[in-house]
């Protein structure tokens, strides 16, 4: 008899979550920076093994949404937490608990469905009484399924994490094949790879209104080539400078990051050019947002 758990991802900006979903698949699906609100749309993980079928949905970071884009992302989790089986929440090891975790929590207590709260990046703890402040903290607060401490780092715990959720498998055929990892398309996780060497690149120099559209994908025949052509959206002429950076410095040094990591995904030698154009204030434009498949 198989088995399947459909299972939302939550917490915060910036707790881990692309990086758990990303250890627990064993592969890179989901980008990962040290920027908060990293993933902007809901990308689905799907994890097979034996019986058992885990259906993850990595949510953006729960927070209050300051415009268009802010509001799709924000509705995403809500939307996120219909029909699934069980949440893994996940939060950072010390700290007071915010606001917006405070909030998540409020809607488990009427959703009713289970919960596991996942507390990573153990790794940055000096006192280890920190963590278990934080463990009895939660516990007072809502009757989770399981508590596992982890490192989505160093995937300590991670198996454990598994485990867990596993238990909240119930008996039913497996909606995706057994091979499945992901239900992004091809595009969308090429784009995804593009940004987030962006996002690492350029640390703090460019804000969060960078989108990036493929162009055009395309096996050559009798060549194993993949042309890739991708623009990436500023919403400042200004930002569009320090994205191509001094001599087109900036630029190739994002194409060349980008590249080698689109020919380890996809197993094949990768021709990327990439443009940068402006299209201003597109996370208030709807058609935009719609375009850049954020919607």
């Amino acid at each position: 008899m198989t088995k399947t758990a459909f299972i939302a991802i939550v917490g915060c900006p910036n707790v881990g979550k692309s990086s758990i979903l990303n250890k627990i698949l064993g592969v890179k699906i989901a980008i990962v920076s040290s920027k908060p609100q990293t993933t902007r749309t809901k990308i689905m993980g799907v994890l097979t093994e034996g019986e058992t079928q885990l259906v993850f949905t990595d949510t953006p970071g729960y927070h209050k949404p300051h415009n268009k884009l802010g509001e799709k992302m924000y509705k995403a989790v809500g939307d996120s937490l219909g029909g699934i089986d069980g949440c893994l929440f996940v939060t950072e090891s010390k700290g007071d608990l915010k606001k917006g975790e405070a909030e998540l929590i409020e809607k488990f207590k009427k959703l009713g469905v289970p919960v596991i709260l996942a507390i990573n990046k153990t790794d940055m703890l000096s006192d280890k009484e920190e963590l278990l402040k934080r463990i009895v903290m939660f516990n007072s607060l809502y009757d989770f399924a399981a508590i596992v401490p982890v490192c989505a780092a160093t995937g300590e715990h991670i198996d454990e994490l598994k485990e867990e959720m596993e238990k909240l498998a119930v008996d039913s055929p497996h909606f995706f094949p057994d091979d499945t990892l992901t239900d992004q398309p091809e595009r969308v996780l090429a784009a995804e790879i593009i940004r987030e060497k962006i996002l690492r690149l350029m640390d703090k120099e460019v804000p969060h209104g960078i989108a990036v559209s493929i162009e055009k994908m395309r096996e050559r025949d009798n060549a194993d080539i993949l042309d890739i052509e991708a623009t990436i959206y500023c919403e400042r002429e200004t930002h569009k400078g320090m994205v191509i950076g001094k001599k087109g410095a900036m630029l190739k040094k994002i194409s060349t990051y980008a590249r080698q990591d689109l020919e380890g995904f996809f197993g094949i030698k990768v021709n990327l050019q990439t443009w940068v154009k402006v299209k201003e204030d597109w996370r208030n434009r709807e058609g935009l947002i719609h375009n850049f498949g954020l919607d």
